[in-house]
């Protein structure tokens, strides 16, 4: 497939990225993408919050915005796939063009706002998908034009306690005004008291409860992030989302779009914060590590740095479905190489 993708890309690229994802989408929705034929090496399996995970890379938020292909990116070879964001009401997102990517730097910089069909209409699709290969998880917001983000997150859980396998607030996207404040300890300590209160009614339904944090944080947001996930007993951190930063590396022209940067230039200061609350939780906490992998080797590196579960995204826009087999191919090479006998006894193993 990756060969494949190679002859493809030349026209994809030539298309508007998300005219490019749409046709992405509708080909994945009508399976005329082949899933692979490679079975996952038995290193990889792992078993979180009572889920059975046939691999740890996953699909990150932002892909499959509203369910629409969760079980097609499961049959991909994905571990596990988390879908939205998802807001309470449909909202179109940000103006247009609102997504770029920089070729060059094999990055992305999306300013895209949310943009959701909303959580009823998520909500039909998921109850749609019978059939699931590995656990789906669901990532939820707030609307732009909501004042009160507590109640949106609250409904966001309600709507999908009993149709996903996890939930992530996120409060760490820089395309929706004002929404990375909610990281600050006393907002956050308030929103995740509500969403907890939601999840309570939805009893005896209790998803596990992860916090996508951003990669822009200084070092008392994250002693404080950090400090306020303990207090509440989340299940997880998700390290990080896209970036506000622009690195002097990059090279490409539209590196001065406003958005999250994604993708390669990533990769280390999300690896770097991924540690950092490695550290800060003691290891108590599981962690999914996202932020420009590409490789085997940077699944790896995460994994060590303190990730029990690795996710992807941009890495398909220029490598294609098939970079999901590579990926666990090189993993599993990388724990033999290095005598684990499993993906769990090589988390935090840089730690030690």
């Amino acid at each position: 497939m990756s060969r494949l993708y190679r002859l493809i890309w030349p026209a994809l690229r030539c298309l508007d990225p998300e005219a490019a994802h749409r046709l992405a989408v509708f080909a994945l929705k009508r399976r005329l993408v082949p899933p692979p034929t490679a079975h996952d090496d038995a290193s990889l399996r792992q078993r979180l919050w009572s889920l059975d995970f046939a691999n740890p890379i996953g699909l990150a938020a932002g892909f499959d915005k509203d369910a629409e292909v969760a079980g097609a990116m499961l049959d991909q070879g994905f571990g596990f796939v988390e879908t939205g964001t998802v807001t309470p009401l449909p909202q179109p997102g940000n103006p247009k063009p609102r997504v770029f990517r920089l070729a060059r730097d094999r990055a992305v910089i999306n300013r895209l706002g949310f943009n959701s069909l909303g959580a009823d209409a998520v909500a039909r699709n998921l109850r749609r998908l019978v059939r699931r290969s590995g656990p789906v998880g669901v990532n939820i917001g707030k609307n732009a034009a909501s004042a009160n983000a507590a109640r949106d997150y609250a409904a966001g859980a309600r709507a999908f306690a009993r149709l996903a396998d996890y939930l992530v607030v996120n409060v760490s996207s820089p395309n929706t005004p004002g929404l990375r404040a909610l990281q600050s300890p006393d907002a956050l300590s308030a929103l995740l008291d509500a969403v907890q209160a939601a999840l309570a009614e939805a009893a005896p339904a209790n998803p596990p409860l992860l916090l996508k944090v951003a990669p822009d944080l200084t070092d008392d947001d994250k002693r404080d992030i950090a400090a306020v996930a303990v207090d509440k007993n989340l299940a997880g951190i998700i390290a990080t989302n896209t970036t506000v930063a622009r690195p002097p590396t990059l090279t490409d022209s539209k590196a001065g779009e406003q958005g999250g940067l994604s993708g390669q230039p990533l990769f280390e200061p999300s690896t770097r914060v991924l540690a950092d609350f490695y550290r800060l939780t003691r290891g108590r906490m599981p962690l999914i590590g996202v932020g420009g992998v590409a490789s085997g080797a940077q699944a790896y590196a995460k994994i060590r740095a303190g990730a029990s579960l690795v996710q992807l995204y941009t890495a398909l826009v220029f490598d294609g479905p098939g970079i999901i087999t590579r990926v666990k191919r090189e993993l599993a090479e990388c724990l033999r190489r290095d005598g684990f006998a499993t993906v769990g006894a090589a988390v935090g193993a840089d730690h030690r």
